[in-house]
């Protein structure tokens, strides 16, 4: 029996014994991750540097802090959370009572990317402990710096048999599919989660996939375009691009269009200078592979900002394209870097045809002023999520779940739908032991009555 297994039995006893299911073990747990977290923030911020070239400010706002957040939160409300809720008995169980008890699934897995390697870790962690579970977290063996940092700060907050790191070994993502959890949390590529879920329904165990895809930007003409540029820059370039839900491609209207790269160059430049190269707030790309993808994607077409790269540095400059054709090899993928697609509408109905035919995106965003225009996208549409005249920022709330829709993702996670997500809703009807009102054979009753008593289910 080699250690993950082991690891794997000792948390499967652990949780048999029903310690995690007391809420003061759990607020006790929440506040040891706090602390670890804090406690180590300058080794956080260090390995994100090292892994991804973010600056101190964005790696705090976009991964230590929504996750301290989310503690906060989880704290602040795991009573209300975890109290059974009464509900209404149908008139025919006179006398009988109901009620749903959220219960915790057992053992849970977590895998987590590189892109925000941080976060995207500890926040479903966050849910899975406040809802009562022991758990198993794989980090990404393409962010070493802060997979160790994780390592580090889950050993000193929990013991192993409660919560415990996977070292980043080869072949280990495959080995940790072999074994059998309650639930798994998947964050990544469509292809790998796919993955994920065949292997997990060997054994029937139910998953979460956030995945990503295509997310559209819509401009249009009546929007305000210079929040419409800092919107965009700010959603698009954060990360180098690197982020799940970042504006995939633009969609302007053409009246507008030159306007509106005329202000994103303006925005750059405000941003990250005359050099993005050497502003220490703009990032690298993660490897050597994604780069030479990325450099690939922008091969032929109509570069109008940017479009330079340092292969040594793994270095791509925010980069816009104009003109380009749905049918470019920069719009069959997500693009998940610093290249921006623009493309030109006439009528908002070819902007809404655009998105609607290619797979559902994690995200939507819109820039209009108008709330007949952002209703009727809104209406139209399918997305996991919408943001109107700003980007990113529905993500980062703990009162809105977050989550994908067909191929970018099943299943919904922050704040309250984190806790659901990690948790089973039970049903429990109490019957009352004095008043029988069931019908038992032998059946010494007309059908006519029978159908009256069903109108009272």
């Amino acid at each position: 029996m080699d250690t993950l297994s082991k690891i794997i039995k000792e948390q499967r006893k652990f949780f048999n014994l029903g310690i995690t299911k007391n809420i003061d073990f759990r607020i006790s747990a929440l506040e040891n991750l706090k602390n670890s977290i804090e406690n180590n923030e300058a080794l956080i911020l260090d390995a994100l540097k090292k892994d991804l070239n973010k600056n101190e400010i964005e790696s705090y706002m976009t991964e230590i802090g929504i996750s301290l957040a989310e503690i906060n939160y989880m704290i602040k409300n795991i009573k209300r959370f975890s109290r059974a809720k009464r509900v209404r008995t149908p008139l025919a169980y006179v006398g009988s009572r109901s009620y749903i008890v959220s219960e915790p699934l057992g053992l849970t897995l977590v895998i987590s990317p590189w892109n925000y390697p941080f976060q995207l870790a500890i926040n479903p962690l966050i849910g899975s402990i406040a809802a009562g579970n022991c758990c198993i977290i794989k980090t990404s063996s393409m962010s070493p710096n802060t997979s160790n940092a994780i390592k580090k700060i889950i050993s000193e907050a929990f013991e192993d048999r409660h919560v415990y790191v996977v070292e980043n070994s080869k072949g280990m993502s495959s080995r940790v599919l072999e074994e059998k959890f309650d639930y798994i949390f998947f964050t990544g590529s469509p292809n790998i989660g796919r993955v994920v879920m065949e292997t997990a329904s060997k054994n029937l165990t139910p998953v979460t996939l956030e995945l990503g895809g295509k997310s559209p930007c819509i401009v249009h003409k009546d929007a305000d375009i210079k929040n419409a540029a800092k919107g965009i820059c700010f959603g698009k370039f954060s990360n180098a691009g690197q982020t799940c839900v970042s504006p995939d491609y633009v969609l302007v209207q053409k009246d507008i269009k030159n306007v509106l790269i005329e202000e994103i160059k303006n925005t750059l430049v405000q941003f990250y200078g005359q050099d993005a190269k050497s502003s220490p707030n703009f990032g690298r790309i993660i490897n050597d592979k994604h780069f030479t993808r990325l450099k690939n994607l922008m091969a032929g077409q109509d570069v109008v900002i940017g479009g330079y790269t340092d292969e040594k540095e793994r270095f791509i400059s925010p980069t816009v394209l104009n003109n380009v054709s749905l049918d470019a090899p920069v719009m069959g993928e997500e693009i998940f870097g610093p290249i921006l697609p623009i493309i030109e509408y006439e009528n908002l109905k070819d902007a809404i045809n655009i998105i609607n035919d290619k797979p559902k995106p994690l995200a939507l965003y819109i820039f209009s002023s108008s709330k007949e225009v952002q209703n009727e996208i809104v209406k139209k549409t399918s997305s996991g999520g919408v943001c109107i005249n700003d980007t990113l920022i529905h993500m980062t709330t703990n009162y809105l779940p977050f989550g994908g829709v067909g191929e970018s993702g099943m299943g919904s996670y922050h704040g309250k739908a984190s806790f659901d997500t990690f948790s089973h809703n039970k049903s429990v009807l109490k019957s009352s032991v004095s008043i029988d009102t069931k019908v038992y054979p032998p059946y010494n009753i007309t059908l006519d009555k029978i159908k009256k008593l069903l109108k009272f289910l």
